[in-house]
């Protein structure tokens, strides 16, 4: 059984049963309610530690095949626009060079760019202060993300149903009075999942996102992030200006005025697209702003905490967890991203959370 019917438990439960296993999703409200239903669709390769950066290779080769494997009637329409990621120091622009260094010994084909090239890569991007860039062309944007959650849901049989308990042994007790019985659970319920399992150190942090209305102009191609400004912003494949507040806040003024800040500095030529949509989501982050993996009670696993990057890794995770729950392998990610890391003070910080 997974509880949970985002699409990291959506995934799970794919990879379950191209294992031979019957599985049940529920979730309390349907699929993609929570936070898969709001993400924008961008996938990468660029991080700052190796365990991330295998996991995104491993899920863009699936998203590569995504169409075929979930016989998809709808195009997701991925586009490898390339992400450019920004520093405005010295110390970040280190960090960014050690990340590419990492990146590079994984195959993943990723450089460190000086200001003049980022701006040939951006035209319009004002690089006054920008000291230099890590440019990664084979990342990009599904234009319909919900697609491929929508995918993954229709092999899947999502039943709904809130869980507010599960017990070691796979005993689950539903809202409603009722107990199910399973040979394993695994609990992929985002910020959710300290409600079933109170011992995990996952926290809800509010971010926005803000859309303009479809611009017929393509003033911006690559997705562009600025982490020391909190700012990120791409323009979408139907026109729509997308731009993302990177800091945590508790309403939308302080996000827009960051990112028109950023406009300005940076972008000059969206300082007058308006941005009337906005979007509010939640990440489910953890103290080192990493997922956690792997079974956590008898017949309990967990897939959450992701801290904003599940959709990326749906894949990877998907496949991993499956195989810890119907073959009993041991990816070496279970051994990196365990819960027990907390208490053992085995941290992983990912330094390259957007």
């Amino acid at each position: 059984m997974v509880v949970g019917a985002g699409v990291v438990g959506l995934s799970i439960a794919f990879h379950l049963a191209q294992r031979g296993a019957s599985v049940t999703v529920l979730d309390r409200a349907g699929i993609g309610a929570g936070a898969s239903g709001v993400q924008p669709g961008g996938v990468r390769q660029q991080w700052g530690t190796r365990v991330n950066c295998l996991l995104a290779r491993e899920s863009m080769r699936f998203y590569a095949d995504a169409p075929e494997l979930l016989s998809m009637r709808v195009d997701p329409g991925f586009r490898a626009c390339g992400y450019l990621f920004l520093a405005h120091s010295d110390r970040v622009f280190a960090r960014m060079r050690e990340n590419v260094a990492l990146q590079n010994e994984l195959g993943i084909r990723s450089r460190i760019v000086g200001p003049a090239e980022a701006a040939e890569l951006v035209p319009g991007l004002e690089v006054a202060g920008v000291v230099g860039g890590a440019w990664g062309p084979e990342d990009g944007y599904f234009d319909r993300p919900q697609s491929l959650v929508e995918a993954f849901g229709a092999l899947a049989d999502v039943q709904i149903g809130e869980v507010v308990e599960i017990r070691d042994d796979g005993a689950v007790r539903l809202a409603s009075g009722d107990e199910l019985q399973a040979d394993a659970v695994v609990v992929a319920t985002g910020v959710d999942t300290p409600a079933l399992l109170p011992e995990l150190p996952i926290s809800a942090q509010t971010r926005f996102l803000f859309f303009s209305e479809p611009i017929r102009e393509r003033l911006l191609e690559p997705l562009i992030v600025s982490p020391e400004r909190r700012f990120a912003a791409k323009q979408l494949g139907d026109g729509r200006v997308l731009a993302s507040d990177l800091g945590a806040r508790e309403n939308d003024e302080g996000g827009r005025a960051n990112v028109r800040s950023a406009f300005e500095e940076l972008l000059p030529q969206l300082v007058y697209v308006a941005l009337p949509a906005l979007v509010p989501g939640v990440y489910d982050m953890t103290p080192d702003h990493q997922g956690i993996l792997g079974r956590v009670r008898d017949r309990v696993w967990v897939a959450a905490g992701f801290s904003g990057h599940g959709f990326m890794l749906a894949p990877a995770v998907g496949r991993i967890i499956a195989e810890s729950v119907s073959e009993k392998r041991e990816d070496a990610a279970l051994g990196v991203l365990d819960a027990g890391r907390f208490a053992e003070g085995r941290l992983m910080p990912e330094p390259q959370v957007i």
